[in-house]
């Protein structure tokens, strides 16, 4: 991991090229949005990014508003979904499920390991959505819920009138310009990740498996995770997505929970959509999301 700037070289990396620009010193909450732009600008594509401390209510971002394409960061809360409907005692994470070849679609590496066992739990099953990122067992959970509909409309009872679901893996990566599926907003996804980490919506014991799942999750560690100091607690979920379409751009996708020294948790949204289309993927736009890390992680001790 990267060691964490001072709050002097923050000041620095914003002000730089502000005042290269011509800009004035901004106010100190507009200063890690005005880094965000300049990162931007540096490195092209779009970028959007939104920090949120659910325990004061502060928040900056910048392209917060804006639509981005989900990828897989919605497995997060589909895995904090299937925890809830067992909360309510809607379904039981110890049930066993049926899983089949025809399920299969794409990476789907712990659903294929347990082919042969031609069942997995409940449990297993959401641990995989998260932890792997795991098509099948996303594709598999989605179904046995009630669909796409049904996943939109739990993230409702936690206030987000945004995050939409609407289509399974692999078809949900699909998301142009002009498209509204399978979409969210940075605002909206760090502000729902507050409150399904934070909140009463999961009970104590859910929320803290989900939290577990989260911080064991190894897919981002070049991502936002690689920008914070030494040391800091972080637990995330990634999406990605090399565009398969002409006007479908390559995906760099992170959402994470990250727990400054001594202070309550801050929730990290950051969808990057890369000026370069790639058939792998590539270092430099991981390292964005790092650079995004480590301006969280400044933020958060300005607070």
């Amino acid at each position: 991991m990267q060691t964490l700037m001072s709050r002097r070289t923050y000041g620095q990396f914003v002000f730089g090229g502000l005042l290269l620009a011509g800009c004035h010193v901004a106010p100190k909450q507009d200063r890690a949005s005005l880094a965000l732009a300049e990162l931007e600008s540096r490195v092209g594509g779009r970028l959007g990014v939104a920090f949120f401390d659910p325990a004061t209510g502060r928040q900056i971002d910048h392209r917060g508003s804006e639509r981005f394409g989900l990828a897989s960061t919605f497995k997060l809360a589909l895995a904090g979904v299937i925890l809830r409907q067992a909360d309510q005692n809607n379904l039981a994470l110890d049930t066993m499920l049926p899983i089949s070849e025809a399920d299969l679609a794409g990476h789907s590496p712990v659903v294929r390991e347990n082919l042969a066992k031609g069942q997995m739990s409940i449990e297993d099953l959401a641990r995989a959505t998260q932890t792997t990122s795991d098509n099948a067992a996303a594709n598999i959970l989605l179904r046995h819920i009630g669909g796409p509909a049904v996943f939109t409309a739990q993230l409702r009872t936690l206030g987000d009138t945004t995050t939409r679901l609407d289509r399974y893996e692999p078809d949900m990566m699909k998301v142009n310009a002009t498209e509204v599926r399978d979409t969210t907003t940075p605002d909206a996804m760090a502000k729902t990740l507050g409150k399904m980490l934070t909140s009463t919506w999961l009970l104590p014991a859910s929320r803290n498996k989900l939290i577990d799942w989260m911080v064991e999750t190894r897919t981002g560690m070049k991502r936002i995770r690689a920008g914070l100091p030494e040391g800091w607690r972080a637990g995330d979920k990634t999406g990605t997505g090399m565009g398969e379409a002409v006007d479908i751009p390559d995906r760099y996708n992170d959402i994470a929970i990250i727990w400054p020294p001594n202070k309550p948790p801050i929730m990290v949204a950051a969808y990057y959509e890369s000026p370069v289309r790639s058939q792998t993927m590539r270092e430099e736009d991981m390292a964005v999301l790092a650079q995004v890390g480590s301006l969280a992680a400044a933020w958060a001790l300005e607070g």
